[in-house]
């Protein structure tokens, strides 16, 4: 069965309703935000307390499934060094001069808090941001335990929570979860089902997709975590291949596409075939590297006729441009979703 992008769908006011929830649950993503910030607050300072009377950690080890998030944004700044551990374990080496800090946004993930578990039993200084009434905090207490209690479920608002302590202790970059949500308010408001699609930077991109088989690229740590991300959510949205990866993954893909040809008949076998498009994540990293890379994948794309579409963030936080990016390109996949029919 032949399935076709309907563009008009992205204005009709039956559809919108009938995806009000996927919508909605996006529109509220500021305030998830500032609500986890809110209920850890308090938590927060009573961590920050306790580690002024602390050496400075030896190494800090992000544990848990949601850990690499963590990673892209503290492994350029951390002022020691620091790991990621997405096991259900710890590193053998890991120990109580060593701080363990844990997203767990629902919970009960049991491998997450099995790592818990085991930090508390080798004495490690434990912070954990998860719901107060759930496994993963059962596991965590312990003396050197701080449990930052959020109820939001939200992989980012953990996440916020969990950068906001870092940085009162110096270990991680400025998070701010103010200026976050006002970044997630401001794509919610661009791309709201409401605005018109001649003005809805989303509900464009979406058409843009519509297509293609989408290459994902962000060049800086932050944009490229973003990128897999956003092509993770095409996948689910339409079915499609979507690829993020570094430069010189893409590159090959890009240029094996073949040079598009103004005479070429549409109707002739295999003309139908989705071609690449090349979607730039841009959250203003001005690095040489980055340049470079941007400049040898829109060169190759050019060369090949591939359609180019940059998103681009300009919040004042690296956090609140990750965000930014990461909430634009999901909702272009949703109303990907919301365009495809089967015929």
């Amino acid at each position: 069965m032949a399935t076709w992008f309907d563009e008009s769908r992205l204005d009709d006011a039956a559809v919108l309703e009938a995806a009000d929830d996927r919508f909605r649950a996006l529109a509220e993503s500021g305030a998830r935000v500032r609500l986890a910030a809110g209920d850890a607050a308090e938590a927060i300072a009573d961590a920050v307390a306790r580690a002024e009377g602390l050496a400075r950690p030896r190494a800090v080890i992000a544990a848990g499934p949601d850990s690499r998030l963590l990673r892209a944004v503290l492994e350029p700044w951390c002022p020691v060094p620091f790991v990621a551990w997405p096991g259900p374990a710890l590193p053998g080496w890991a120990g109580s001069l060593d701080l363990v800090v844990v997203l767990a946004p629902d919970g009960a993930d049991t491998g997450t808090a099995s790592a818990v578990a085991e930090a508390v039993r080798r004495g490690c200084q434990v912070v954990v941001a998860c719901p107060p009434s759930s496994l993963v905090a059962d596991h965590a207490a312990g003396r050197w335990s701080a449990i930052l209690p959020t109820t939001t479920r939200d992989q980012l608002a953990t996440a916020v929570v969990v950068l906001e302590y870092l940085e009162q202790v110096t270990l991680g970059p400025r998070a701010d979860a103010e200026q976050v949500a006002e970044a997630l308010d401001a794509v919610a408001i661009a791309c709201s089902p409401h605005r018109d699609l001649a003005v809805n930077p989303a509900k464009m991109l979406a058409i843009a997709l519509a297509d293609t088989n989408p290459v994902v690229w962000g060049g800086s740590v932050l944009a490229a975590r973003a990128a897999r991300r956003v092509a993770e959510s095409i996948r689910r949205a339409s079915g499609r291949t979507a690829l993020a990866g570094d430069a010189e993954h893409l590159l090959p893909v890009i240029e094996a596409t073949r040079t598009r040809d103004v005479f070429d008949d549409p109707f002739a076998e295999g003309a139908g075939e989705l071609r690449p498009m090349l979607l730039v994540l841009d959250d203003g990293a001005e690095d040489p590297v980055v340049r470079e890379h941007r400049g040898r994948l829109q060169a190759a794309a050019a060369g090949r006729g591939v359609r180019v579409e940059t998103v681009t963030a300009e919040a004042p936080t690296e956090v609140a441009r990750y965000a930014s990016l990461l909430l634009s390109g999901t909702y272009a996949a949703e109303y990907l979703r919301l365009g495809l029919v089967e015929d």
